[in-house]
């Protein structure tokens, strides 16, 4: 993986499964606000690895999931280095005669055993989360 410099405070991610992404820096540090912030893409990243975590265990268990979106809400240090110190993540899972049962399940296991991102910020972050279940969208 690396990070090159594209111009001002802007900069593109290339992943080793071939992706780019670009990335930039609010208007008032030099940046263009062509992408997001280098933190948002850290809470994308939990927020992703921790979606993929519970729609697999859902299918898995055959719930019919029709929708799933997650919340991530977060707070940050005052001062330099601005570090995330709480962060929460909220599941809304929508579909048709939904275990709320399996749904605590695939977030609970989700968030204590398998989402690495999870798992690298749980030391330094206050990291919480829980779900709502919802009936399919109209």
């Amino acid at each position: 993986m690396k990070v090159t410099w594209q111009k001002n405070m802007r900069f593109c991610g290339h992943t080793d499964s071939g992706h780019e992404v670009v990335m930039d820096a609010a208007p008032e540090v030099g940046g263009e606000n062509k992408g997001p912030r280098p933190m948002e893409m850290v809470l994308l990243g939990l927020g992703g690895c921790t979606s993929i975590d519970v729609m697999m265990m859902l299918q898995k268990s055959k719930q019919a999931v029709t929708d799933c979106e997650v919340e991530l809400t977060s707070d940050r240090a005052e001062t330099i280095p601005k570090v995330f110190t709480r962060i929460h993540v909220r599941f809304h899972v929508y579909g048709e005669d939904l275990s709320e049962k399996k749904v605590a399940r695939a977030v609970n296991l989700s968030a204590e055993k398998y989402c690495s991102v999870s798992k690298m910020l749980e030391n330094s972050v206050e990291l919480t989360h829980d779900y709502q279940i919802h009936p399919p969208k109209p």
